[in-house]
């Protein structure tokens, strides 16, 4: 059975940076949690981030890619640089992933860990801006799957194909 890590905070956790969840009832994912399939990680809590946090968000060209590479950062809205605290939430979630033979992940649009297809532009209005987050840029580099909450079809299908090509 192929495990897939997820964002605690879709599961009904309460480790957004504002302390709350960040909740879906999808079907899917409670299929999955009733398989036994899912891996639940807040990779802003594994690297060190408190609850509440400041909202943070990539400042930079590149989105997470870019953090990675050491070619944007991640700042808070007070200036406070928190790119380690970022870095080192994602290799836990990519240590996660590798130690519970995760191929998937299904993360949180927008965040600057999670964001898979969109996250915010760094200047804390509330534009969106095609991209990925810290967390999403280094499972994808280490060949995971990654999907955001709005994708669990598409994450179905795969996983399916998957599943059908290993029996």
């Amino acid at each position: 059975m192929i495990k897939v890590l997820v964002s605690a905070c879709l599961l009904g956790e309460k480790v957004r940076y504002d302390g709350k969840a960040h909740t879906s009832d999808d079907r899917i994912l409670a299929r999955w949690r009733e398989e036994g399939r899912l891996v639940p990680v807040c990779p802003e809590l594994a690297g060190g981030m408190g609850l509440p946090r400041p909202p943070a968000e990539i400042q930079g060209p590149g989105g997470g890619s870019a953090v990675l590479d050491a070619n944007a950062v991640v700042k808070t809205r007070d200036g406070e640089t928190v790119t380690e605290p970022f870095l080192a939430g994602a290799h836990v979630a990519l240590a996660l992933a590798k130690e519970s033979g995760a191929a998937l992940a299904i993360l949180t649009e927008k965040s600057p860990s999670c964001g898979s297809t969109v996250t915010y532009d760094g200047n804390f209005d509330g534009t969106l801006i095609p991209g990925e987050g810290v967390t999403a840029a280094l499972l994808r580099r280490n060949g995971l799957a990654v999907f955001s909450q709005n994708q669990l079809a598409e994450a179905q299908a795969w996983l399916t194909a998957r599943e059908h090509e290993a029996s």
